[in-house]
């Protein structure tokens, strides 16, 4: 395989989960613009996570990424996403039009991180666990970047971010299908969604235990991402505030790259136990840290921001390590789907109540994910102990 392979696998999964989080960038141009209450931000951000749902499950239940080339999928997906992200701006004085929109981004998505990570595991068969991080890291870098376009932007039109991450996808799109080989096909009998995995995650501890962790994990990360720029307002305005929001949120990159590098001495569960407990301080901390000198305020949600996202690529490589071997797409894409419910859940219920109680007594209830995630996790840290204790010396 090119050794260009995985860098530009990385900068595709950057480039075309862009569009994410770019009403997240742009929220406050939208309200003054159209007059739109705090809470819309929640409602459009999880409209895309409700989109990314229904797009993996009808991915998963048609076999999608199998029946057709991969790469080609990416491709329609990224362009497709590209459309989405265009048709927004054309359409985003009305809120109902604006969320469709948004939600049809998600079910593009579906096409291209997934499938982006399934090209990864064909490209790389015996090789993609110390990329996982690198992969996952692009991920995080991609939903931050509309924050970075925005302060590029700054006094320009808010349309210019949505123009730039629909460029962003349809070139990741692009540069996919012109850079890396196709990979080898899928042989043997395609099989779609099987429920048998809900029995296998709900019986077997160890899947049981990395998917609980991993759902602990996702009631704090999309939320503590759709509140950052909150958080930022209350020191800081314009691009200041974009450029910190993107430091933040893109430091999670450092997280997963560092996670990954971790995880070959200590193990994936002790890393993502570790970055869950530390993320889960950083919520317990708000209340101190909202009101502290500067150095401490933004070392807290830099901290926070590698913290959050790092342990990702660790719960994927658990689950997928501990799932019986015919069930792991099916393991990940359910866990996946009830994950993202659960963040929808979360960004709905603490951007309303962002706006009826402070942050410094909000923030620290995001600590009840990454505290059921750490104890959930227990029997994978045991076992890995009892297994470092019986090795040779």
């Amino acid at each position: 395989m090119p050794r260009r392979v995985l860098p530009v696998l990385v900068l595709a999964q950057l480039a075309g989960t862009s569009p994410w989080f770019a009403v997240n960038a742009v929220m406050p141009d939208l309200q003054a613009g159209f007059g739109w209450p705090v809470a819309a931000v929640g409602t459009l951000t999880a409209a895309v996570q409700l989109g990314f749902i229904a797009g993996a499950l009808g991915f998963a239940v048609l076999s999608i990424a199998d029946r057709f080339p991969a790469r080609r999928v990416f491709l329609l997906s990224a362009l497709a996403s590209a459309l989405c992200s265009e048709a927004a701006v054309l359409s985003a004085a009305s809120f109902d039009a604006l969320w469709g929109w948004r939600f049809a981004t998600g079910v593009c998505l579906a096409g291209i991180y997934p499938v982006g990570m399934k090209i990864a595991a064909q490209c790389f068969p015996r090789g993609l666990g110390p990329a996982l991080g690198f992969l996952i890291g692009a991920l995080v870098l991609g939903s931050a970047s509309p924050h970075a376009l925005r302060a590029m932007a700054a006094g320009g039109d808010w349309t210019l971010v949505f123009h730039g991450v629909a460029l962003a996808s349809a070139l990741a799109g692009i540069g996919l299908v012109m850079l890396v080989p196709e990979p080898a096909p899928v042989h043997g009998r395609i099989v779609g969604l099987r429920l048998a995995a809900l029995w296998a995650a709900a019986t077997d501890r160890r899947v049981r235990a990395s998917v609980l962790g991993y759902f602990g994990h996702m009631w704090e990360l999309y939320t503590m991402w759709v509140l950052v720029p909150l958080v930022l307002a209350t020191r800081l305005a314009g691009s200041a505030l974009s450029w910190t929001a993107f430091i933040v949120l893109g430091a999670g990159a450092l997280g997963c790259a560092a996670g990954g590098t971790l995880a070959r001495r200590y193990g994936s569960a002790r890393v993502a136990s570790a970055q869950l407990a530390v993320s889960g301080l950083c919520c317990v901390a708000a209340p101190l840290a909202l009101g502290a000198p500067a150095w401490l305020f933004y070392g807290w949600l830099v901290l926070w921001g590698i913290t959050v996202s790092g342990d990702s690529p660790q719960f994927s490589a658990l689950t997928a390590g501990n799932a019986p071997p015919a069930l792991v797409g099916s393991v990940l894409t359910l866990a996946n789907s009830i994950g993202f419910a659960i963040s929808v859940a979360s960004i709905e219920l603490f951007v309303r109540l962002a706006q009826q109680h402070a942050l410094a007594a909000l923030l620290p209830w995001l600590a009840l994910g990454p505290l059921l995630g750490v104890l959930a996790m227990r029997p994978l840290l045991a076992a890995g102990a009892a297994t470092r204790a019986a090795a040779p010396r």
